[in-house]
């Protein structure tokens, strides 16, 4: 018994060693890039087995998606007035059928909606909550496999990684408190550009982070940085690689921590969005933020929601109107290992939830500044560098706001296409006057 234990004692020594390894010195070592390739073969044994065993007239279950040049669709910015036809004099009951086809379409296959689920994944990663097809036991090596893997998550990986996350936090505080003591200068932003780096990169090692920066020149160094918004963690992974000051929603709990800490160091801005002066005030301080040289890059999420990886939904224009160069970030996570997307009620649910996953894999493209153009509308500027960064992500470009999962249909909205409606049959109705005064005639 005594052995038993001793053993236990040197394994959990040996992880410990290796995460703490891998929190400071990955970058030499290549810890986590070596991780991450036993993971694929892991993976890869699973897949094989999955299939071996899988009987011949079991197929997988796909989507088969509308054609969307079929389908009629309705956008808020471009909005369409469907079943009037050229033929049509004056309004017919049947006008309304296309919005009715319209409707039952988004019903039956909701983009915005799918936006804010899990992603599926197409292939098993040996974690049983992204499994409905019980595959952990379709063989007994594959059994076996899938509870030693469970057992090293929860038994052994998760208890290292909440000492790990501990001292990252208590490193982050003390060096954020020393930073804030220093007088403002060069030396300041200097050394909290170094610091704010290093103790992102010791917190990513709790979660085994590995990121890959594409086009590092594109890097911004002041002025304005945008990013597609998946996580909580979005802005601990862009900041491993760079120094940004950040743009948020104020929070409770355990995010508070990180956000008192930045403030002094520098000159983050947190703000209640419910508040309407609050709002006006963040604007004229990202204003003075965004023109000022000597501040690092401010970083903004101007989706404002956490989308599950597979689309990127509609800017706010509010960054886009200030006129900045504005520079593009593309984040687009790996599900494979690790699912980042917070879709969880409680932000203690997630943390877990992180923490137990084998490990957070990302790719992060720095795009080439862009700046809105003399006869551009700050609209149209936020849907150009959204496009752009769907594009590079691979990821579906969505016209919709994301706030309307939780919250009703603006009435203005539904009067756009009222309007548009009306509009068309007015000038039919107008056609039909004129060709009855030319018969009477």
């Amino acid at each position: 018994m005594e052995l038993m234990w001793r053993i236990i004692w040197w394994l959990y020594a040996f992880v410990f060693m290796v995460l703490l390894l891998s929190a400071t010195v990955h970058h030499h070592l290549g810890l986590r890039k070596y991780y991450i390739k036993f993971l694929l073969r892991l993976f890869a044994f699973g897949q094989e087995r999955v299939e071996r065993r899988r009987p011949n007239n079991e197929t997988e279950e796909s989507e088969t998606p509308m054609n969307e040049l079929d389908r009629p669709l309705l956008s808020l910015n471009h909005p369409k007035a469907l079943g009037i036809k050229e033929n049509i004099k004056g309004f017919h009951l049947d006008n309304v059928l296309e919005y009715i086809s319209a409707g039952m379409g988004a019903i039956m296959e909701d983009d915005l909606t799918k936006s804010f689920l899990p992603e599926e994944l197409s292939s098993w990663n040996l974690l049983s909550r992204t499994n409905n097809r019980s595959y952990e036991f379709v063989s007994f090596r594959l059994t076996v496999c899938w509870v030693v893997g469970f057992l090293v998550r929860y038994l052994l990986l998760l208890p290292i990684r909440i000492v790990i996350l501990v001292f990252g936090i208590l490193l982050f505080w003390t060096c954020m408190i020393a930073v804030g003591l220093l007088p403002a200068g060069s030396w300041k932003s200097w050394l909290n550009e170094k610091l704010l780096v290093f103790c992102f990169d010791f917190i990513a090692g709790s979660l085994s982070l590995v990121a890959t920066f594409h086009n590092e020149e594109n890097a911004p160094k002041n002025g304005i940085a945008v990013a597609n918004h998946t996580s909580p963690i979005d802005s601990m992974v862009l900041a491993t690689n760079n120094c940004y000051d950040m743009v948020g929603q104020k929070q409770g709990g355990f995010l508070n921590i990180f956000m008192s800490a930045l403030s002094k160091a520098s000159t983050h801005i947190w703000f209640e969005r419910s508040d309407a002066k609050d709002r006006s005030l963040v604007v004229r301080r990202l204003k003075e933020h965004a023109c000022n040289d000597q501040l690092p890059p401010i970083l903004i999420y101007p989706e404002g929601v956490c989308v599950n990886n597979t689309s990127v939904v509609q800017f706010k224009k509010g960054a886009f109107e200030i006129d900045c160069v504005i520079h593009p970030i593309a984040i687009r996570f790996d599900a494979r290992f690790g699912d980042p997307f917070w879709w969880q009620d409680k932000f203690f649910h997630y943390v877990v939830y992180m923490m137990t996953s084998w490990a957070i894999v990302c790719n992060v493209w720095y795009l080439p500044p862009m700046k809105r153009n003399p006869d551009e509308s700050a609209i149209a500027f936020a849907d150009r560098v959204k496009a752009k960064i769907a594009h590079q992500g691979g990821m579906i470009d969505l016209s919709w706001d994301g706030f309307l999962k939780c919250n009703p249909v603006k009435s203005e909205w539904k009067k756009r296409q009222q309007e548009e409606f009306a509009k068309h049959l007015k000038v039919e109705e107008i056609n039909s006057n004129e060709s009855t005064k030319e018969k009477e005639e």
